[in-house]
């Protein structure tokens, strides 16, 4: 009899568990189905700046989007159900010191508002000569390097170590199209969107979207994100602080 009851008592503790455990799991899997979706923003910098230039050149008010709050910009593009984890900012550091102190002064605001959000990786300059086959004049230009390789090695590592569920890329350089393509084969799960900066477009990043079913964004039509992002002249958190740069304070209205 007191054998009986042992397992009868066994019986009913198990059951318990066991229900508590399957509930659990049902909680659980419901957890993680109502997760917000991770979106990363991998930004060329090189090709989101020359891009507000040559806006600006026709519209002279982009200029004021130089000093903008990036976390921010990209933040408004999000939607229901999606969280911005981080926004990588790849450039290079110009050769020339007056525009390398403004380009220095953006990133080190952005950094000291966003914190953790913002990540810089750099690539760099190098000078290009080039010359004439006709009459041997030669000139030297900078180029950037390292940006788009960057830029590839770090989304594909981030699908590898699961660190995002959508990449957004900010850059319409068609030299990024085969990193996008071997995300699209090994990685389907996770979801790619491509944002066109300002006056920049690319036909082959467009027919790559099309053919996965989705299309670029347009910056240029979404003026009033940059305008909702324009950082204060200064950046301060009460012991640090950061200048809007003298050259980027004079831009018509």
């Amino acid at each position: 009899m007191a054998e009986s009851q042992k397992m009868r008592s066994f019986a009913i503790e198990y059951k318990q568990r066991h229900s508590f455990l399957n509930g659990y799991g049902r909680l659980r899997a419901a957890f993680f189905m109502t997760m917000a979706q991770r979106v990363t923003f991998y930004i060329d910098g090189f090709n989101f700046y020359y891009g507000l230039r040559r806006t600006r050149k026709v519209e002279p008010w982009w200029g004021n989007y130089y000093w903008i709050d990036i976390v921010k910009l990209c933040e408004s593009f999000l939607g229901d159900g999606q969280d911005l984890t981080k926004v990588v900012y790849f450039t290079a550091s110009p050769l020339n010191p007056e525009k390398s102190s403004r380009q220095s002064a953006f990133l080190n605001a952005n950094s000291l508002i966003n914190g953790d959000r913002f990540e810089v990786v750099r690539g760099k300059y190098l000078e290009k000569h080039l010359s004439c086959p006709n009459c041997h004049y030669s000139i030297s230009r900078p180029e950037e390097k390292k940006t788009d390789v960057n830029i590839s090695v770090r989304m594909i590592g981030d699908c590898v170590l699961d660190k995002t569920d959508c990449i957004v890329l900010v850059s319409a350089d068609s030299d990024l199209v085969p990193p996008l393509e071997f995300i699209q084969q090994h990685y389907p799960e996770k979801r790619i969107k491509v944002y066109f900066p300002p006056s920049n477009y690319s036909n082959d990043l467009k027919d790559n979207l099309i053919h996965h079913s989705s299309k670029p964004v347009l910056m240029y039509k979404n003026e009033h994100r940059f305008h909702d992002a324009i950082m204060p002249d200064i950046v301060t958190n009460g012991v640090t602080s950061y200048t809007k740069p003298e050259k980027w304070q004079h831009f018509n209205e």
